[in-house]
């Protein structure tokens, strides 16, 4: 994975209000470079995942103790494939990062896309 890269997740996270980014609790980001067997057998025919969340969200824990995080996994490979120029790299990284925090609390892809985060 190219350290290019990591720096545009990084500077998403860094971009996130100060209140979401402390309210994250339990939950691991990491770069993939494409997504797992098990991921893409999820995906209807001909779609393609630049992210995914994995765990429990938010609104719906109780009783969370000693859990492993949960994980959100940004793919470097659909990513780079789908967009070409840097500063859309750039833009769609940081539109993938906020729609998987946005699961991590709780919002669902219906709502997101009503939002225009689909």
């Amino acid at each position: 994975m190219g350290s290019n890269f990591e720096e545009l997740v990084v500077e998403a996270l860094e971009s996130l209000p100060e209140d979401i980014a402390r309210r994250m609790e339990n939950v691991e980001i990491v770069i993939e470079h494409e997504p797992s067997d098990d991921v893409v057998a999820d995906l209807d025919p001909g779609d393609t995942v630049f992210g995914y969340y994995l765990g429990i969200p938010l609104i719906e824990r109780s009783n969370y103790d000693a859990v492993l995080p949960d994980r959100i996994a940004i793919y470097e490979g659909p990513l780079t494939r789908a967009f070409q120029s840097p500063e859309a790299i750039r833009e769609e990284v940081r539109r993938t990062v906020i729609h998987e925090i946005a699961h991590h609390f709780g919002i669902d892809d219906r709502r997101l896309d009503e939002l225009g985060w689909g």
